[in-house]
This record gives C-alpha cells, sequence and structure tokens, in this order.
C-alpha cells in the first residue's frame, strides 16, 4: 500500500470513528440533528420551486435522510434521547410535513414517511397523543395520496400504507387515543383507497381497516360515523365491480368469447374477487359493533346479492356458450370459499326464497344515536332499491328452479357444475337444502323406521355383489376397508353430525356441545327426516344415472358424489330411497329347522309364565331371530336407486359378452390407474395436448375453502377457521383422482397425477358424435380398447337377448331424441355452444363413444357400488339404525 492509499485509509477511519464517537456522546448527537435540521429549513426557505430545483431537492433527502438515520439510532442507545425530545418539543415534525407536501418529489416524500414511522416506533414523548403530530401527518398522508400528487411507485407507497397500517395498530393497542385520530379520519379513507391492492399494499390496508372497526366498539362516536360513512357502499360495490369483471362465459377450453376455466387471467380474477370476499369475512368476524355489522350485511344484500348476483343466475343461459357454467360455477366457489354464518345466511336466505325472520326489536343496549344512523342509512338504502326495483323476485324463481331446470339441461357441461353446486350445499350447508332443495318428511318415531339386522346385511351384500360382478384381480377385501375408514370420515364430518356423534360432556351433564344457529331468518335445526320417493331433485339424479355409459366422465363423479352426499348426513333416514322400507318386508316361509326352533322359543317363554326370567330371555331370542331373518327380494318393494343399479350391471355384463377381451381390458385400466396413483406429482403433458395451467389445491377440490385469503402483516393469519386439515378423500375420490389425472381435467379433491406414459394413446376416452371422427380416433390409439362402440344400438339388442331389459333401450331412444334435437340445433345455427365442446361434453346413447369410455365408466360404477355399502353398513353402527331385536 502506497503512501496516498494509507493517509486516505487513516483518514476515513478517523472520520468514521469521530462520528460513532460523536453518536455515543448525547450532546454531540443532539448538535449534529440541529445542524442537519437547520440546513434542511434553509434550504427549503430559499427554493421557490423543489419540483424544478433538483439540485436543491437532493440536498433536502439527504437532510431528511440524516434526521431520520439519527433518529433511529438514538432509539436503540440507553437514555438520554435528546434528538427525539427535540423532535417532540420543537414539533420539527410540522415543517417537515409541508417540505413533503410541497415538494412534490418522490424521494422526498419517501423519507419524510420514514421520518414520520421512526417517531412512532419510538415509543417515546407520546407522539400518537398529540393532536399536532396527528394533523401533520394526516394532511401529509392526504396529500400525497390524493390525485393531485406525485404518482408515487410501488416501494413507496407501500411505505405509506404501512405507516397507516401502524397507527391502527397504535390504536388498537391504546383507544385512549381514538379522540386524537379520530378527528382525523381521512385515514380511514386512505386505507379504504388501497383495500383492492394485492401484495402488502393490500395487506396493509386491508388489516388496518379491520383494526379500526374492532376498535369502534369502544367509541360510539366512533360506531356511529363508520355507521354513517360510505365504508359499506365502497365495499359493497367493490365487490360487485370485481364479481363484474369475470367472465360471464366459461368452459375447459376457450374461443374468441368463451374464457378457458384454467386461463391464467380468469384464475386471477377469480382469486382476487375471491380474496375480496374473504375480507368481508374477515371484517365481519372482527366487528364487535351489532349496529356496523347490520349496516355491512345490508348493503351486501342490496347492492351485491339482490342487484348483480340474482340476477347473473336469472339471466344465465347454456344456449348461448356458457353462461350458466359460469354463474353456478362462481355461486358455488362463494358458498365453499365463506363460513361466516351471517353471509352464508343471507346469501341461502334470499336465494332460496325462505321467509324473513322478525328483525323489528332492537338489541337491548345498544346506543340510541347509532340506531338512529342506522335506520337512516337503511332509509337510503331501500330508497335506492325502490328506484331500480326488478320485475324478479326469488319467490317467484329462486335457486331450486334454477338447479332443477340446469339439471335438465341439454349441455352436459352444465349439468355437472349444477351437481357441483348441491353437492357443495348437501355437505357444507344441509340445513337449507332441507324444505327447499328436498322434498322431505320428518321421522317422529325413527326407531320404527329402521331396518332389520337381517334386511341390513342383505342389502349390504347386495351391494357388494353388484360391485364385484363388475370384476376385477384386486384385493377387494382391502379395498372395502379404506372405503369404510373413508365412509366413516365423512359421516363424522358433516356439518349436521356433531350433535350425534359428540361425546357426552360428562355423566352427570349429558348437554351437547353448543353450535351457533339463533341467526335471524336462518332455517331451525335439522331433525330426523327422509327423503320422498318422488323428491324432484332425487328424481332427476336417477334420471341421469340411468344413462351412466353414456354419460361424460366428469357427470358420473358428480352425480354419484351428490347421490353419496344425500345419504351422509346423520338425520336423513335412508330407508325408502336407498335402502328398502321396513312396511315392505314380506318374508318366505321359514324351512322345518327354522320354524322348529322358533315353536320351542314361543313353547318356553308361554311354559315359563309372563313374570319369570326365562319367559323374557325367550322372548328377546325370538325377536333376535325374528330380525335375523331375510326379507324376500321383491323387485316391486326396491327403492328405483337399487332398481337403476341393477340395470346398469345388466347392461355391463352384456357389455362383457360383446366386447373382446372386456375383462382384460378392465384390469389394464384399472392398473393404469394405479399407476398414475403411485406415480410423482407432475403436470401433466402429452405432445397431443397442451399443459395444462396450473391449479391450486383448493380451486381443484369440490369441498374447497376457495383461494388462499390475503396474509395479515404481523401474524400468519387472521383468526381463519379455514385451516383445518382436509377429510381423507372417500374411495371414490381418490379413483377419480387418478381418472382426472390421465383426462388431464381437474379432479374434485386431489391434486392432478399423471398416467403412465402410454396410457392416454392405450385409452382413449373418445365420445364423438359423428362416426367418422371416432373411427379415425379409434385408428389413431390403434388398438381393440380404442374400437368404436355404439352403446344405443347394443343396449337395444341386449333388449331383445335373455336376461335384458327392454327400459334400457326405451331410455336409449328418450335420449337419441333429445340428441337429434341438439343436432338440428346445430345444423340451424340456434346453438351457442361451439361443436367441439359439445362433441366432448354430450355423448348420447347413439353416438359412437370408445370402449376405453366404457371401461372407465365401469370402474366408476364398481367404487359407486362399494362406496354406497361402505356408507350404509358405517351408518348402521354410527347412528344405531338397525334393528336387532
Amino acid at each position: 500500500m502506497d503512501f496516498w492509499s494509507r493517509l486516505l485509509s487513516h483518514t476515513s477511519l478517523s472520520s468514521n470513528t469521530s462520528r460513532e464517537t460523536a453518536a455515543r456522546d448525547p450532546a454531540k448527537r443532539l448538535h449534529r440533528f440541529e445542524r442537519e435540521y437547520g440546513q434542511l429549513l434553509q434550504i427549503w426557505r430559499n427554493s421557490s420551486n423543489l419540483s424544478r430545483d433538483f439540485e436543491a431537492a437532493e440536498k433536502l433527502e439527504i437532510r431528511l435522510h440524516e434526521l431520520t438515520t439519527i433518529l433511529s439510532d438514538e432509539s436503540r442507545r440507553p437514555l438520554p434521547h435528546p434528538c427525539i425530545q427535540f423532535a417532540s418539543i420543537k414539533q420539527i415534525y410540522v415543517p417537515i410535513a409541508k417540505v413533503a407536501t410541497t415538494s412534490y418529489n418522490e424521494w422526498i416524500i419517501k423519507e419524510a414517511v420514514h421520518f414520520f414511522a421512526t417517531l412512532i416506533e419510538s415509543e417515546e414523548e407520546a407522539f400518537v397523543e398529540n393532536h399536532n403530530f396527528s394533523s401533520s401527518l394526516t394532511t401529509l398522508l392526504v396529500r400525497i395520496t390524493g390525485q393531485n400528487s406525485v404518482r408515487l411507485g410501488r416501494d413507496t407507497e407501500v411505505k405509506v400504507v404501512e405507516l397507516a397500517f401502524n397507527i391502527t395498530t397504535k390504536m388498537r393497542l391504546q383507544p385512549h387515543i381514538l379522540d386524537v385520530w379520530f378527528r382525523r379520519l381521512p385515514l380511514f379513507y386512505i386505507l379504504m383507497d388501497y383495500i383492492q391492492h394485492e401484495g402488502r399494499v393490500g395487506d396493509f390496508a386491508r388489516t388496518g381497516l379491520l383494526y379500526i372497526i374492532e376498535t369502534a366498539s369502544s367509541s360510539v362516536a366512533l360506531e356511529q360515523w363508520i355507521v354513517e360513512s360510505d365504508l359499506s357502499t365502497l365495499m359493497a360495490t367493490g365487490l360487485g365491480a370485481l364479481y363484474s369483471q369475470l367472465s360471464r362465459k366459461l368452459h375447459p377450453t376457450s374461443n374468441y368469447e368463451i374464457v378457458a376455466s384454467c386461463a391464467p387471467e380468469f384464475q386471477a380474477h377469480l382469486d382476487t374477487f375471491l380474496s375480496h370476499l374473504l375480507f368481508w369475512q374477515d371484517v365481519l368476524n372482527h366487528c364487535r359493533s351489532v349496529e356496523v355489522k347490520s349496516t355491512l350485511l345490508e348493503h351486501f344484500q342490496v347492492i351485491f346479492l339482490q342487484q348483480l348476483l340474482y340476477p347473473s343466475l336469472l339471466e344465465s343461459s347454456d344456449i348461448d356458450g356458457g353462461s350458466s357454467v359460469a354463474v353456478i360455477t362462481y355461486l358455488r366457489r362463494i358458498l365453499e370459499s365463506l363460513d361466516h354464518p351471517d353471509m352464508i345466511n343471507l346469501i341461502l336466505h334470499y336465494l332460496l326464497a325462505l321467509p324473513d325472520a322478525d328483525t323489528s326489536r332492537t338489541p337491548a343496549g345498544e346506543s340510541t344515536s347509532v340506531s338512529a344512523a342506522r335506520k337512516r342509512k337503511s332509509m337510503d338504502l331501500a330508497t335506492m332499491l325502490a328506484e331500480k326495483q326488478d320485475p324478479w323476485d326469488p319467490l317467484l324463481f329462486n335457486l331450486v328452479d334454477l338447479a332443477l331446470a340446469c339439471l335438465r339441461s341439454h349441455s352436459q357441461q352444465t349439468i355437472h357444475v349444477t351437481l357441483q353446486l348441491i353437492s357443495s350445499i348437501l355437505k357444507r350447508h344441509h340445513r337449507y337444502a332441507v324444505l327447499t332443495l328436498l322434498r322431505t318428511e320428518s321421522l317422529h318415531a325413527p326407531a320404527s323406521t329402521h331396518r332389520t339386522s337381517g334386511a341390513h346385511d342383505q342389502e349390504v351384500e347386495y351391494l357388494m355383489t353388484l360391485a364385484g360382478s363388475i370384476g376385477g384381480q384386486d384385493n377387494f377385501d382391502e379395498v372395502y376397508e379404506n372405503v369404510l375408514r373413508d365412509a366413516m370420515t365423512r359421516l363424522e364430518a358433516h356439518s349436521c353430525s356433531l350433535k350425534l356423534v359428540a361425546p357426552k360432556v360428562s355423566t352427570a351433564n349429558h348437554d351437547l356441545p353448543a353450535i351457533p344457529d339463533s341467526l335471524p331468518g336462518a332455517p331451525p335445526d335439522v331433525s330426523t327426516h327422509t327423503l320422498q320417493p318422488d323428491d324432484p331433485l332425487l328424481v332427476t339424479l336417477l334420471d341421469i344415472l340411468e344413462t351412466f355409459f353414456v354419460n361424460p366422465v366428469d357427470t358420473n363423479l358428480s352425480v354419484t358424489e351428490t347421490l353419496t352426499d344425500l345419504a351422509i348426513c346423520g338425520y336423513m333416514g335412508v330407508e325408502g330411497w336407498l335402502v328398502r322400507h321396513p312396511k315392505h318386508y314380506s318374508y318366505e316361509d321359514e324351512d322345518d329347522e327354522a320354524e322348529a326352533e322358533e315353536t320351542a322359543l314361543a313353547l318356553a317363554a308361554s311354559s315359563a309364565g309372563p313374570e319369570s326370567p326365562e319367559y323374557e330371555v325367550a322372548q328377546r331370542l325370538l325377536a333376535q331371530r325374528r330380525c335375523r331373518r331375510r326379507p324376500r327380494w321383491v323387485a316391486s318393494s326396491l327403492p328405483r336407486l337399487l332398481t337403476v343399479l341393477k340395470k346398469l350391471s345388466e347392461q355391463l355384463a352384456g357389455y362383457r359378452e360383446t366386447i373382446p377381451r372386456f375383462d382384460d381390458l378392465l384390469q389394464q385400466r384399472r392398473e393404469a390407474f394405479q399407476t398414475a396413483d403411485a406415480a410423482p406429482v407432475l403436470p401433466f403433458h402429452t405432445p397431443q395436448q397442451p399443459q395444462p395451467q396450473p391449479q391450486s389445491q383448493q380451486q381443484r377440490r369440490g369441498d374447497s375453502q376457495g383461494p388462499g385469503s390475503y396474509n395479515t402483516p404481523d401474524r400468519g393469519s387472521m383468526d381463519d377457521p379455514r385451516g383445518d386439515s382436509p377429510a381423507r378423500p372417500s374411495g371414490l375420490e381418490g379413483f377419480a383422482q387418478r381418472l382426472l389425472s390421465e383426462l388431464g381435467t381437474p379432479s374434485r379433491t386431489g391434486s392432478p397425477r399423471p398416467g403412465s406414459g402410454a396410457a392416454p394413446r392405450e385409452f382413449p376416452l373418445n365420445y364423438d358424435k359423428h362416426p367418422g371422427a371416432a373411427g379415425r380416433a379409434a385408428g389413431e390409439d390403434g388398438g381393440e380398447d380404442g374400437v368404436p362402440f355404439n352403446l344405443g344400438k347394443a343396449v337395444q339388442e341386449q333388449g331383445s337377448g335373455p336376461g335384458q331389459q327392454p327400459e334400457a333401450g326405451g331410455a336409449g331412444k328418450q335420449k337419441g331424441e333429445r340428441g337429434q334435437e341438439e343436432e338440428e340445433e346445430e345444423t340451424t345455427g340456434e346453438s351457442g355452444e361451439d361443436d367441439e365442446m359439445a362433441e366432448a361434453f354430450t355423448p348420447l346413447e347413439d353416438s359412437m363413444v370408445s370402449v376405453s369410455h366404457v371401461l372407465t365408466n365401469a370402474l366408476i360404477l364398481q367404487s359407486f357400488l362399494m362406496e354406497l355399502a361402505g356408507i350404509v353398513q358405517v351408518r348402521a353402527g354410527l347412528f344405531n339404525e338397525v334393528r336387532f331385536v
């Protein structure tokens, strides 16, 4: 090192040492601070226009930075802190705020914001309790975020909103400072302007607003101000604006006017909307004021629910290319994302046209002024609604009417998404489905309607026999054990099951855990009930089930899921629609041995005398003997569901005789799914089709809670009750994961998994309506399993053969007539759906479908049969539904 280098190094070290020594000395530190502040004022006064004087602006920025650095360093050192005291006594924040607001320079603004944040974080001199400090800071924030201010960069914007958030944190921890900041509540509107932003800016804004609303309960004046403010209107219109940005038409594939459901831009819009919806939920969770909460809910109902969501459902149609698919999907995602009881009650109460509750009474203890303010706000809302009154009303056409109409649609995609919506309501909000979606009747004496042990064993064996007749080489005992575990999980996790399966609190106190169910207008607690056989929803589901082998795979997965969801509520009696009703039991004449045994028991009872213990034992044995008897299996007494399942099994037996090597192909398909299930999770991609966009697990799940909410800046989650671990998927759901991984289609519960490399070509899924196209697909696949197969013709041929039923052919004819009408619409151009989507999602019984399609649906049917058997068996033990005596 030469002389000059050593000299410069020594000089630099000496300077740093001198500065560190001065920083440790409070007097020298204060002297330096005063000097920097004086220079700042001098530069500001000597500059006439900082927006044009770049040299002066740069010097001001440096001085501000030095002042902030000194304050930040001093706050970490031992007392005394003369610089912080000087800032408080001299109120230097007043001119500094003026410097920043008049500079129109982002760098100066950023340093000023940092300066104020440093004073607040010092927690000395009670800056947050000082009126002048709050006035200067709020003026600064209003000016720099206003329309006439300089455009702030992303980093500066984050610092500004973070500073506002820090103030709300202080207000939350120290409610006594509300009076200081209440007069300066433009802070409230500043946060409102940023709640829809993404990233940290939106996180800080939303959380800060939550803290203000949470604090409102400690101040009547603040509570009344929030009620009278534009908070409810802005939040509701903001939510409506995000909903309006969602695509009106939605399909798995896109064209010039239909958006693909897996498109990144669509997913981004949907995530933003659902995130804002979850913010609504968090606001209600944090709000301790009844009046503020009521005001928010009123605006949610009038502005969003009545003016946007309901009209979009009402005006939707599957004729114009998928608007029904879109709006029904959005409603399902809304219901799956929310778990706040008030919001759920508001949505379903309105859409299902439930009777209104009496809400005229004012809650005890509420402030008169706040209540009066809310009434004025409600009147303004009612006036606005009267001016825009739509002639349509849920009393004329509600969600039940829409769902049943969509299930009769010609669009298979509309049927699929409607089934998903119904399934979601049945699983998560079953109390709203009773007496609305479902036509039920109460069971006042449930024990008398329970099946006997003999009938129960007979029905479980019947379902398992049908499942076994489909074939396969797996260890079905092990498979069924897994099905039973899955059924137990689903039954215990159902929303109605807690009161049935929760353990007693103690031997002396048999009260069950309290469940909040006293919401205004909410339906009553679910009581024991059962489906009527002519229930329109059940009839429609069974109509769809009858055409099982020609339905699209996703439709079959959805209809089987919905049928199992009907059976997992503990209060739902399954006798009469899923299994036989005891009133229809009839018995064959007993054989000699059984008759002799029963006669001996009767004689023993009569000889012992009615008061003796032997008589009671003999009577009990006789009752057990009678309950173990198996009723005659009479076709006329079977529920339609069992009849349809029997017909499907017979159809499959006919296909086994018609299709060469059917059992080998079925086993190969099963093994392909098992291979896919065991493979690592990778994006599904083949050269023949584009790689689908990645989707989060919650977007793929049918019982998802919606996309993830925003992150709270100061903690990992915001009291989010949605963090429970998901229930283990059922056997059918696990199968669906393997199936849809090969299709490249999102499953209803699991992550997409790839199949083996040859599986997509070896097992093509071809629903093409045109024989030529089907033949081309089969030729390309080049295997026996790819040969197109005319199911309509096969069903009709089987109807005249031994062991076949002509009803299947009749169903095929009816379906064919509907298919002819669809083809005429397409020919004349009246249908808005593109031909490719119609061919992919609307296979008909008179259309050419691949053998692969039959094989796939056969495995779905087998899983469904085993799952039904598992649910019936687990219910028997979990809910004591079987009589043994």
